[in-house]
């Protein structure tokens, strides 16, 4: 049984946007092995939480991360299905796509 994933252009550009910055990257390493606090997070990464925010917010608007409220702390945690949708809309290219050789490009004559 397949499970199919509507997702949109939008959807997958901002995903890819997201994961586009090498310290998004280390929040969502982070965050495979737990869900984390903001405090948490900002200590591990050794940056300050205006920093961390902005970052988190552009994870979030993604949908790659979600958050919760404990208190005055939030907490964020993977989501799961985005990556599969992600990984999803990958694979499409790999499973219906030949990989051919690259083409050489021709010279442009010059005048």
């Amino acid at each position: 049984m397949q499970v199919s994933f509507s997702v949109t252009s939008d959807a997958i550009a901002s995903g890819f946007h997201a994961l586009s910055e090498p310290l998004r990257i280390r929040i969502l390493e982070l965050l495979r092995s737990s869900e984390l606090c903001v405090c948490e997070l900002s200590e591990e990464l050794g940056i300050a939480q205006s920093k961390l925010s902005f970052h988190l917010k552009t994870l979030k608007e993604a949908n790659l991360v979600r958050s919760r409220q404990e208190g005055r702390w939030i907490y964020y945690s993977l989501n799961l299905s985005q990556f599969v949708a992600l990984e999803q809309y990958l694979s499409e290219y790999r499973r219906f796509s030949q990989l051919l050789p690259a083409r050489p490009c021709e010279d442009t004559p010059s005048s």
